[in-house]
């Protein structure tokens, strides 16, 4: 198994999840498998648990990638890091296969000096935001942190105490209203690369923001992609030549 690879142009490439399409998502293993390889940056994203540790998972539940069901937000940190998931065939067998903690997960991102790109999952509390940022500033790398949400409050509230973060709202839809509302916050936008044209991208670039797509797997498409100007493409198997 292998990354396909494909003329990024001058867009960056950044791995969705690590390089999920070769390792388990969201683990350890993704992200080093990343980040031995020619990305720009590591996307993940982060959860908190019942009592205040902040981990790196998709779902709400760990059902899909570990077999027994565990309710992120209702479960211990301990407790999350003792289940074992299973490998991308489905069935279990690797120690190294576990939930990561954040400082894991930067620690990686900055040992191979790849960008973090972090969504934050659900709504999070003001002071939850802002902890979460905390603890990446004690690994000084706030500055190569991109922060992504589908709530937007989550970029507000970490826009108080870091005005000058770099934030992207996450959306699977395109309306030319939230490109100026996303415009008028100084905020950036990652979307579903289906939504784009080459018109919708020349409009978001012309109202000055950065332009994510997601999550594209398909080197045809993510070549025209690179051709309309992407700032950042965002994929699971695709690599930059």
């Amino acid at each position: 198994m292998n990354t396909i690879k494909f003329d990024k142009k001058n867009s960056l490439v950044i791995a969705h999840r690590g390089i999920s399409g070769l390792e388990r998502e969201n683990t350890c293993s993704a992200f080093v498998a990343a980040g031995n390889r020619n990305y720009f940056g590591i996307e993940t994203d982060v959860h908190v648990t019942a009592d205040g540790k902040y981990v790196i998972f998709h779902d709400d539940s760990t059902e899909r990638v570990g077999q027994d069901h565990l309710e992120i937000e209702k479960t211990t940190y301990q407790t999350l890091r003792q289940l074992q998931l299973t490998d991308i065939d489905g069935k279990r067998g690797r120690s190294d296969l576990l939930i990561p903690s954040l400082e894991e997960y930067i620690s990686i991102c900055k040992k191979y000096e790849k960008v973090a790109v972090l969504e934050l999952k659900n709504r999070f509390t003001q002071e939850q935001v802002w902890e979460i940022a905390g603890i990446i500033d004690s690994y000084s790398y706030l500055n190569q942190t991109i922060f992504i949400s589908f709530e937007l409050e989550n970029l507000e509230d970490m826009r108080i105490k870091y005005p000058n973060q770099t934030v992207q709202f996450l959306s699977a839809i395109y309306t030319e209203h939230m490109i100026s509302e996303l415009a008028k916050r100084k905020m950036d936008l990652s979307i579903l690369h289906t939504e784009l044209t080459e018109e919708r991208v020349k409009y978001i670039h012309e109202k000055g923001l950065k332009l994510t797509c997601w999550t594209c797997d398909e080197k045809e498409r993510a070549e025209e992609l690179a051709g309309w100007g992407l700032d950042f493409i965002e994929t699971n198997i695709l690599e930059s030549i």
